[in-house]
């Protein structure tokens, strides 16, 4: 089984701590007292994390994360989903992260759209009435084309 839970701030984040050890050499900083942590499990262990907060107008991802060995199986995928959802329901105006040149395909699929690069990370970001959370932008109750694609992959 697939899930995403999500670790307000105060909470206990060391499942989040440990992905993000594990994929960006990095553990716990100042900016996690400021921030929501959302892992994804399978089967009980975690494999992707991330964390939301709010600055400079704007909700920001960042630490966004999966293991290695767990990568290509739609957890970034469900990751990014269940961000954008979470700054939706706090209606977000825009929402931020700083990416390397190489991660930019990966958000700007979700229309993300890059502001430049600064110090090696590009500035992207997409306005809150911008996001489409169903992968085909659709009326998904009423589609006739519905596939397995519609159905994000860490969930099939």
């Amino acid at each position: 089984m697939v899930q995403g839970k999500w670790f307000p701030m105060g909470s206990d984040i060391s499942e989040a701590v440990f992905v993000r050890e594990a994929v960006f050499g990095t553990g716990a900083d100042e900016l996690d007292a400021a921030a929501q942590q959302v892992v994804v499990y399978r089967e009980g262990r975690p494999v992707g994390a991330a964390r939301l907060w709010w600055a400079d107008g704007a909700f920001r991802l960042g630490m966004l994360g999966v293991l290695p060995q767990e990568r290509g199986k739609g957890y970034g995928d469900l990751l990014i989903r269940l961000l954008l959802f979470k700054a939706l329901t706090h209606n977000a105006p825009v929402i931020a992260l700083e990416t390397p040149a190489e991660t930019m395909p990966f958000f700007a699929k979700y229309g993300f759209l890059d502001g430049g690069a600064q110090e090696n990370l590009h500035q992207m970001h997409i306005l809150g009435e911008n996001v489409q959370l169903s992968h085909c932008g659709g009326n998904c109750a009423q589609c006739t084309n519905r596939s397995e694609e519609c159905v994000p992959k860490a969930l099939r």
